[in-house]
């Protein structure tokens, strides 16, 4: 099974909301990531056949599928915000379209129905109504009615993103292994990072409605193409400072490191630079040192978001192990190791391309 993008454009009045979208989905899960404004929730649509693109065309195993209604396609939808029919119980929200489908006999949709609740962990709540259900409970509802009827697609716009953490951890695993091997396309967009990375799923990042790169995510996180893609997958949020190449090295903040193979002098640079690289400790020789004073102290138990504020004025988030207590308004110091720390061309802004992992790896001549 496979579903092609080809070159699809969104446009709504002066706005241009896909641009140019080239993709192909193959059978299993694809993760779709990006910000809010990423246009994940209109590309979906044009999947699904809920919005007929300006141009291009959607191609299901080579059939052109572009203006074929919602109604004609394989295909299932299962929204952020969860929909139940409230007058229904929980096994006939989830029987629902099995009854459009003439396939499923009435023991036989008996049998799916109660196979999709057990996998979904709601086999005990089949009598009950959405009214009498946890926002869990209604979720899992609806991804099982999502799940009942086979489709060759099968779409999840932020499913998980109005439930609670214990809840969303959970149901992440579970998904993760539902969808290992399936026969048809899945498409799960997210803007959790870290959902991302556990699904460990070929990756599309989406930005301002165009695709910024497709690929494994974890070698995406670890090397980063573009500013863009970095900050898409970053959180806490990447932190940003400016820097400039001067006779072989990068100056940031009345601080430097080495930039061997760099040339270019008076070039401006911007570096990426994640919060748990940030520590408050001498982490080594060569570590950057940045005076700072101390602006709050987000303690959640298992780590502290130290937030700084730079001698520029610009801020620093530090995310540190376990619970620290800091006294806002104190000094103090945050030490990055250069080899952490991502080199963008700042000529660039948010696509800047990636010059550099590490003070090693630093190629300034493009």
């Amino acid at each position: 099974m496979t579903v092609i993008l080809d070159g699809i454009s969104v446009r709504q009045r002066a706005e241009t909301w896909l641009d140019d979208i080239n993709l192909e989905l193959s059978d299993g899960l694809t993760t779709l990531i990006g910000p809010m404004t990423a246009g994940k929730t209109t590309l979906m649509r044009v999947v699904a056949g809920l919005l007929t693109p300006d141009s291009g065309r959607v191609l299901v195993n080579g059939e052109d599928v572009t203006k074929i209604s919602v109604r004609k396609r394989s295909v299932a939808f299962v929204y952020q915000q969860f929909i139940n029919y409230p007058a229904l119980t929980v096994y006939e929200n989830i029987a629902s379209p099995l009854r459009l489908d003439p396939r499923f006999r009435r023991d036989g949709l008996d049998r799916r129905v109660r196979e999709v609740a057990e996998l979904m962990g709601i086999a005990g709540l089949l009598d009950r109504r959405p009214s009498e259900l946890s926002g869990g409970q209604q979720q899992r509802t609806a991804i099982a009615r999502a799940l009942a009827r086979p489709v060759d697609v099968l779409l999840l716009d932020e499913p998980l993103a109005n439930l609670d953490f214990k809840l969303r951890e959970q149901l992440r695993a579970d998904l993760k292994a539902m969808f290992a091997g399936s026969s048809g396309v899945v498409l799960y967009s997210t803007a959790d990072p870290n959902e991302a990375l556990t699904f460990a799923a070929p990756t599309v990042v989406l930005g301002e409605g165009r695709v910024q790169q497709v690929g494994d995510v974890a070698a995406m996180y670890a090397h980063p193409p573009t500013l863009a893609v970095a900050a898409t997958l970053s959180d806490p949020p990447l932190n940003l400072l400016p820097g400039v190449v001067r006779d072989g090295r990068i100056e940031v903040l009345g601080t430097s490191f080495p930039a061997p193979r760099a040339h270019s002098t008076g070039r401006t640079v911007m570096l990426g630079i994640r919060p748990h690289q940030v520590t408050i400790e001498r982490n080594g020789p060569g570590a950057l040192e940045l005076p700072a004073e101390i602006r709050l102290a987000e303690v959640t138990g298992s780590a502290t978001f130290l937030h700084l504020l730079l001698q520029d004025g610009r801020h620093l988030v530090a995310h540190l192990p376990g619970t620290q207590l800091f006294t806002p308004g104190e000094p103090t110091v945050a030490h990055v190791d250069p080899a952490h720390v991502f080199v963008f061309d700042e000529a660039g802004g948010s696509g800047g391309r990636l010059l550099a992992t590490s003070a090693a790896e630093v190629d300034l001549h493009g």
